[in-house]
């Protein structure tokens, strides 16, 4: 952050100012330039990387999940966690855009880059607060070395008495939760079948060559990983439709009436701030008011299941592209019918539509990532054996970087299968058909809750038999 801020406020990391704020401007960056930004840029993912998929285990750490107080504080704190994020999100898509916008680049970075130091600092006071699990090795090695075991003993069969026949020495690991064997996913058990007594050292409780032999708890490891992944792609289509929200929402924004009163005007990418407030309403009152009467009602501490709460969170993302296909094309219908408030930089004519009616569909969208997402990281967080929880974190966030580039493919099909003719994705939004681009999302999605209703009537949760 404070070498983004040095591009924008030192005059030597940045190109010259135009010469009119309206005319060409021909300036471009040099490579030095260029490299500074991008260095700025690498610092961001590197750290990014480091902070999302920890934070959110790590401060799930604090709490004892062995005790009822512990496991009600876990539940609660993936929903303030995420509602303190989404607040944050708001600011920054509200007044740091604003100043950005109207005051000044280097004060806008600066923010930031200030409340990140702040930030440093609090999390360093803390240091003797916190508690530390600490490390049991590497999982993926683990994960490889069952993998690498069920690959070799390929051709032997399967145990008759998984109880008798499996390598399982006493669990010693107070951190991991000792798992029962399951009988999904059959063919890595061979991983853990003693093929000779020379694969188990003397005493019984370690094998000879960890990567011929490997105990029923790393088989179940594994397993347990493999369940969560058709669940875990689901969450891939479902951002298709959360991505539009920074889209072609604020596309269609801007060919859209954004005056709110005589002289303001709403900005275009500032309409996501709708979605995040949906989400920040939304969570208090759930975890506060709502949870408690499920609690009653179910008799689950949850409410909800996570299952249940991430295919409610897929129905509505699901509703919003209806929303959304429906509006927009009222918008595009009054934009061509009725007399226009103007053209966009690009040439696109303003429809007299008001931007408002984008709301409802941007709200139903935020409470659908009030549902899935949260309940996604928790889901994550519990099934993923425990010394790998960080991975655990970081499952979310692919979701949403796959579901980005999985909505980039969606649109390159859409500009090849219709650019011949009208292209659904004009630049000019009045030329195309952006309702068909969102009905299509919308089959999407429907196809996606079938998916997912199969995936989670088959899956298991961790340690349970059935």
């Amino acid at each position: 952050m404070f070498l983004l801020t040095l591009t924008a406020g030192a005059d030597s990391l940045h190109p010259a100012e135009c010469p009119a704020a309206d005319g060409p401007c021909g300036t471009k960056a040099t490579s030095y330039q260029l490299a500074v930004l991008f260095m700025a840029f690498a610092f961001l993912v590197l750290g990014s990387a480091g902070i999302r998929p920890c934070s959110m285990p790590f401060g799930a750490d604090q709490f004892n999940p062995h005790t009822e107080s512990g496991r009600r504080g876990i539940n609660s704190f993936f929903n303030w966690y995420y509602f303190t994020f989404t607040a944050a999100m708001m600011i920054s898509a509200t007044v740091i855009i604003y100043v950005q916008s109207n005051v000044s680049w280097p004060i806008g970075l600066g923010i930031p880059t200030a409340l990140m130091f702040l930030a440093c600092v609090l999390f360093f006071m803390g240091t003797k607060l916190y508690v530390r699990v600490t490390p049991e090795g590497s999982p993926f090695t683990s994960v490889v070395q069952v993998l690498s075991a069920a690959l070799r003993k390929r051709s032997l069969k399967q145990p008759k008495d998984p109880k008798q026949d499996l390598f399982d020495p006493p669990h010693t690991s107070a951190m991991v939760t000792k798992l029962a064997h399951t009988d999904q996913f059959r063919c890595l058990d061979k991983a853990a079948i003693v093929a000779s007594p020379e694969e188990v050292r003397p005493g019984g409780a370690a094998p000879a060559d960890p990567w011929r032999l490997c105990s029923v708890q790393q088989v179940e490891e594994v397993k347990c990983l493999i369940r969560i992944a058709p669940v875990w792609s689901t969450g891939i289509i479902y951002y298709v439709a959360v991505v539009q929200q920074s889209t072609y929402v604020v596309l269609a924004a801007l060919q859209s009436d954004r005056r709110l009163g005589n002289n303001f005007h709403i900005p275009a990418a500032s309409f996501t701030v709708f979605a995040m407030l949906a989400q920040t309403l939304w969570i208090p009152f759930y975890d506060r008011l709502l949870l408690p009467r499920l609690r009653k009602m179910t008799g689950k501490e949850e409410g909800f299941t996570l299952l249940q709460r991430q295919g409610i969170g897929i129905v509505l993302s699901t509703v919003a592209m209806v929303i959304s296909a429906i509006v927009e094309d009222r918008r595009r219908a009054i934009a061509l019918s009725q007399p226009t408030l103007g053209t966009t930089i690009t040439g696109g004519a303003i429809s007299a539509m008001s931007s408002l009616w984008m709301v409802p569909q941007l709200m139903v969208l935020g409470l659908s990532e009030a549902f899935n997402l949260i309940s996604q990281i928790e889901f994550y967080y519990k099934e993923i054996p425990e010394h790998m929880r960080s991975v655990a974190g970081a499952l979310a966030f692919c979701n949403l970087a796959l579901g980005n580039y999985l909505s980039g493919f969606l649109v390159t099909i859409v500009h090849r299968t219709t650019g011949s003719g009208r292209n659904w994705l004009a630049q000019d939004l009045n030329k195309g058909r952006l309702d068909l681009f969102y009905w299509t999302i919308a089959g999407i999605g429907v196809f996606n809750f079938i998916y997912f209703v199969i995936c989670a009537r088959w899956y298991r949760f961790k340690g349970t038999s059935n």
